[in-house]
């Protein structure tokens, strides 16, 4: 029965996004079955349409300096956490925490509201200022499991041995924090290409692939709207694989670091 429910539940989950990625391989716009044959039309055509090539590319753009901008502020908010204690720690961990709960309608409406306050006009630097926004609790919360088995010993350890300040960040700290930094960042990147609701309330004129996405469901409903989600789902799993790879290859070499070590002992 277990098993049997397992099942039912994986289903349940992947089977919409297989109808997706099998109707944009459709030959016809028919989303009917049987399918009467497989072709890249649609995916030739997406393609050869300016306005979604733009939409790729800018929201490559926003995830970019998003993931920058946020893993830049979020390294230096858990460098400050490790070195927090008590209740000022956890009051800064509950507000942190915060904005993760509150509805994107709210934060979307709040940032237009600021935004228009300040005279700052809609674009992609209000999107990637709003992502940041959004995205930089994520990162610190991922930041923060890591942080909580941090062995601050290991630093005073180097200060002792001669190193200076700024040594001891780059050759002790970083070293230690580094796979779960491109971890979180790669996660960073993943959340803002895919977000919606904020960015409807701040984009302006420029269109993000989910907003280009979203604009095409609004018209009508045709095998494009299905190779351009697979192609976002395809350019998710890519960046997500490539954050795991990177976090096993940190892994790999302090493993080998921490072997020739004990050999050399």
């Amino acid at each position: 029965m277990l098993r049997a429910y397992l099942s039912t539940y994986l289903f349940f989950l992947f089977a919409p996004i297989a109808m997706i990625v099998l109707f944009s391989f459709h030959s016809t716009p028919g989303l009917v079955f049987p399918m009467e044959g497989f072709s890249l039309r649609w995916y030739s055509e997406l393609f050869a349409n300016g306005n979604f090539v733009a939409s790729l590319w800018n929201s490559v753009k926003v995830g970019i300096f998003t993931s920058i901008v946020t893993t830049i502020l979020g390294t230096l908010a858990a460098l400050a956490l490790i070195r927090m204690r008590g209740s000022f720690r956890r009051v800064f961990e509950l507000l942190n925490f915060m904005p993760i709960g509150l509805p994107g309608l709210f934060l979307g409406i709040a940032l237009v509201t600021l935004f228009a306050e300040i005279g700052l006009p809609r674009s992609l630097v209000t999107v990637t200022i709003a992502h940041v926004l959004f995205t930089l609790p994520f990162f610190v919360e991922t930041m923060r499991s890591r942080i909580t088995y941090f062995d601050a010993s290991l630093e005073e350890a180097a200060r002792d041995l001669g190193a200076s300040q700024f040594q001891t960040f780059r050759l002790v700290t970083i070293p230690i924090l580094l796979p779960t930094i491109v971890g979180a960042a790669i996660l960073t990147f993943a959340l803002s290409f895919d977000e919606f609701i904020i960015t409807v309330f701040v984009s302006g004129n420029d269109t993000t692939l989910p907003l280009f996405i979203w604009s095409m469901l609004r018209r009508t409903v045709d095998p494009s709207i299905n190779a351009a989600s697979v192609l976002a789902l395809a350019l998710s799993i890519l960046v997500l694989a490539a954050g795991g790879l990177s976090m096993w290859m940190q892994r790999k070499r302090a493993v080998a670091a921490r072997v020739a070590e004990l050999e050399g002992e």
